[in-house]
């Protein structure tokens, strides 16, 4: 009987261990198959080689044969004969490449995240769809396939996307797929819309309203226009003050009588980065050494592996253009052609206001608008959870936009949306940015590249150009709500017309700037344009985004006989411009006289550390350690000038404190200001006493984590710049880069942000241009193309970006062809 008894519990124990093993168990992924030597990750390797020598490969629904080469990057250079051939390819190599990514990026904006996890991501799929992206991304793409050129565009692509998806096998699945346990679906152009959304809710998808209409409840408007003014103190706009208005401008909505905003319990806890920006800029030919125009763009983004951007190089007849695509949305975002080359940067225009509800009764299914009761119309959500039944979820919609969160809970991102508020965002409208980008890609001047831009709706961007006709310009360019000064500044009172928007600003009176006087154009993020622009936009922009516009206008002002490389080291400026102000002015606090308490004793830590600072030259260099001192010091110091009032433990209330450019004036010009004394103690609280406290708070902050001031004190440990994985998996990113820069700074790398593509373009008889990603055009951690430009970024250089004329035009990086037919 034992003989019997032992074979048969082996038996048990190995099929039910097989089944464990290949059976998603909870959150942990089925790691039989995952770890398969058959199928599982290790499939993924990939030959130092790759991509494979010249072969042909054949794909239904190509026209004509497209040729493809790849250089030393892994950059595909397709020529095609006409454009469905030539979306097709570019579908069916991205996803090649990054199909894990797009597809992921396409789940995350649709709500459909916990059908491939879990109920652990079920409130972030509510949010998501409760913000309406796919409510936004549906409309547009409605738009856009009404127009025959982009609908081809789209399903193109979708269709070379699905070429690949259909190759694959449980063999070749990249390896996120084995790890979550799931396969892709087909794509979808609705998934491309849903990408560009997601775009758009991460530049533009948040406001302050909500912390401002608290700040206003609490102080009243005085001390609001005092602490957070329409215009700041420091700035240099995109668009020079003074620039003449080439429209005349419609009139402007009348304030409503009584303009208050209303006070909300509820306000954002999770705020959008304050350097998640970008840098851009062009030099005319009259300040080149080539007497031509440079133009260059380098948009900070949260820095991942894999890399948000794809490089590829689209030719067909009426087109040759090379750049950077997002993967899963076809055609080129940055770049330029033969002819011209543009950019982007984030305008931060305000174009998301939350409207205050006056609900019938508790059923929620009218609202009081206009005088009248208005149906609410109630959308049923259904949310596949993975290993557990469907969630229906009601959204409700106004004709403001959807009422993000109907009755008090516990949002995805806590207090991102007040509770019974309607919400109106421009990424909800219909607009084509797929035929914006078709034509820039087929610019030639400066005519075509306006005419691109008339049909860019959301994020609002800073458009830049430059021409080999040697126009340069730039447009603050987006779909922008005409409204009345400050309207969406608080809360708006939902009930009243008034203060719903009341039309579009024209897109040709927009604001911009053609060939001016000071022969180059930029932005970083800062104000669109002076008080003189007739119009609207915002109140306030980037913190931080004046230091780098001031920096980028003095060194260009100061640039003769400009190259490629003199914008490339432009871009990697390492200058503190806050710092090159404040610091001189709180050494002088720290040295002078005040109670003895907070002295600087000569032989204290802070004394060594003082003496480190007035050597310091305002450069964030990965190895200088002034700046982990000044960084700690500035910002303890802001958090007591300003926590006491507009703190949430303090005051009960999350309001938005002020911004960098009052905290500036208040320590140069007002250190009297009642703003410094704490309130939460009985004594009064000097500037000086403030300076100290903070400057002993960073030097004991750097003691306990490094020892004392040495070496490893050094900017770059204190910083830690890392990059990682989408699914921040350790061992698929990179940590503690060693590189300079940070915030407000030109170089704007941060802990998690930074420069996620820097190109600069020469333009002329025979254009040449230069570029870098922190990653690789592979989305496989399996192949060395995954990471491999990423130490060309870290030290700040540029790769030569290799644009063929033609596809058999010979150049020394091409490494191998191929052929796609059907």
């Amino acid at each position: 009987m034992l003989r019997i008894i032992k074979p048969v519990l082996a038996l048990l124990v190995s099929v039910s261990l097989t089944w464990v093993l290949n059976t998603r168990q909870g959150d942990v992924p089925p790691f039989g198959k995952f770890l398969s030597p058959f199928r599982g990750f290790w499939r993924n390797a990939e030959p130092a080689a790759a991509p494979a020598a010249r072969q042909t490969l054949r794909l239904p629904g190509l026209r004509q044969p497209v040729q493809v080469r790849f250089d030393d990057r892994r950059v595909p250079h397709i020529f095609a004969q006409n454009d469905h051939d030539l979306y097709y390819a570019q579908g069916y190599l991205t996803a090649r490449d990054r199909l894990w990514q797009m597809d992921f990026l396409a789940h995350v904006a649709s709500g459909r995240l916990a059908e491939i996890v879990g109920p652990a991501r079920l409130e972030t799929d509510r949010f998501f769809r409760r913000m309406g992206l796919p409510f936004g991304a549906r409309r547009s793409l409605d738009s856009a396939m009404t127009d025959p050129v982009t609908r081809l565009v789209l399903t193109s692509y979708a269709d070379g996307a699905n070429a690949y998806i259909g190759s694959l096998t449980p063999q070749t699945l990249p390896f996120e797929y084995k790890l979550l346990d799931y396969a892709p679906e087909p794509w979808e152009p609705l998934k491309s819309a849903l990408i560009l959304k997601y775009m758009a809710f991460d530049l533009s998808g948040r406001s302050d309203d909500l912390r401002m209409s608290n700040a206003l409840a609490r102080y009243g408007p005085a001390v609001i226009k005092d602490l957070f003014p329409d215009y700041p103190t420091q700035e240099e706009p995109i668009v020079p003050v003074g620039t003449p208005l080439d429209f005349t401008p419609l009139p402007v909505p009348a304030t409503p009588p009584g303009f208050l905003a209303a006070m909300s319990g509820k306000v954002p806890q999770n705020e959008p980065d304050p350097e998640l920006g970008s840098n851009n800029f062009a030099v005319s030919g009259a300040k080149s050494a080539s007497g031509f125009p440079l133009l260059a763009n380098d948009p900070h983004l949260q820095l991942n592996l894999p890399s948000i951007w794809y490089q590829v190089q689209l030719a067909a007849p009426g087109l040759n253009v090379y750049g950077v695509s997002i993967p899963g949305t076809p055609t080129v975002i940055i770049g330029f052609n033969e002819q011209v080359a543009w950019g982007v940067t984030n305008v931060a225009a305000d174009v998301l206001d939350w409207y205050q509800l006056k609900f019938r009764d508790s059923s929620r299914r009218e609202y009081w608008h206009d005088g009248r009761w208005k149906p609410i119309r109630r959308v049923v959500e259904r949310i596949t959870v993975r290993g557990q039944p469907d969630r229906l979820d009601t959204v409700l919609y106004t004709h403001h936009g959807p009422i993000v969160y109907d009755r008090p809970e516990k949002p995805f991102l806590a207090g991102q949306a007040p509770v019974a508020h309607a919400m109106r965002w421009t990424a909800h409208d219909a607009a084509n940015e797929y035929q914006t980008f078709y034509r820039l890609n087929r610019a030639r001047n400066y005519q075509d590249y306006t005419a691109a831009l008339s049909t860019y709706g959301s994020p609002a961007q800073n458009f830049i150009f430059a021409s080999a006709e040697k126009d340069i310009a730039i447009w603050p360019n987006g779909r922008f709500p005409l409204k009345w000064r400050e309207q969406g500044k608080f809360i708006l009172d939902g009930t009243d017309p008034a203060y719903d928007w009341q039309g579009w600003i024209p897109a040709e009176q927009n604001p911009h700037v053609l060939n001016p006087p000071r022969q180059f154009v930029s932005s970083a993020n800062q104000f669109s344009t002076g008080p003189d622009y007739p119009y609207y936009l915002n109140w306030n922009y980037g913190d931080g985004s004046y230091d780098r516009a001031h920096r980028i206008n003095e060194r260009l002002a100061g640039m003769r006989r400009v190259t490629p490389d003199s914008l490339r080291m432009l871009q990697n400026d390492n200058l503190s411009v806050t710092a090159q102000l404040l610091l001189p002015r709180l050494l002088q606090l720290a040295a002078g006289p005040a109670n003895a308490d907070t002295l600087v004793a000569a032989a204290s830590p802070e004394a060594r550390v003082l003496a480190e600072l007035r050597r310091w030259n305002y450069h964030y260099t990965a190895d200088a350690l002034a700046p982990s001192v000044y960084e700690l010091w500035y910002g303890n110091l802001v958090k007591r000038i300003w926590s006491d009032d507009f703190g949430l433990k303090a005051t009960g209330l999350e309001m938005r404190m002020p911004a960098r450019d009052r905290t500036k004036t208040l320590i140069l010009r007002e250190a009297g200001s009642r703003w410094i004394d704490d309130q939460r103690t009985p004594q009064r609280e000097t500037l000086p006493q403030l300076v100290r406290r903070s400057l002993r708070f960073a030097t004991d902050s750097l003691t306990r984590k490094y020892g004392p001031p040495g070496p490893r004190w050094a900017w770059k440990n204190q910083k830690s710049t890392d990059i990682l994985h989408m699914l921040q998996i350790p061992g698929f990113g990179h940590m503690d880069l060693d590189c300079g820069g940070g915030a407000g700074i030109v170089n704007a790398t941060t802990e998690r942000n930074g420069p996620s593509w820097r190109m600069v373009v020469a333009l002329g008889p025979r254009v040449k241009a230069y570029g870098v990603f922190p990653g690789g055009q592979s989305g496989n951690p399996g192949s060395v193309a995954y990471d491999d430009m990423l130490e060309t970024w870290r030290v700040g250089q540029l790769n030569e970006l290799i644009f063929l004329r033609s596809a058999t035009e010979p150049n020394p990086r091409v490494r191998t062809a191929w052929t796609l037919e059907r």
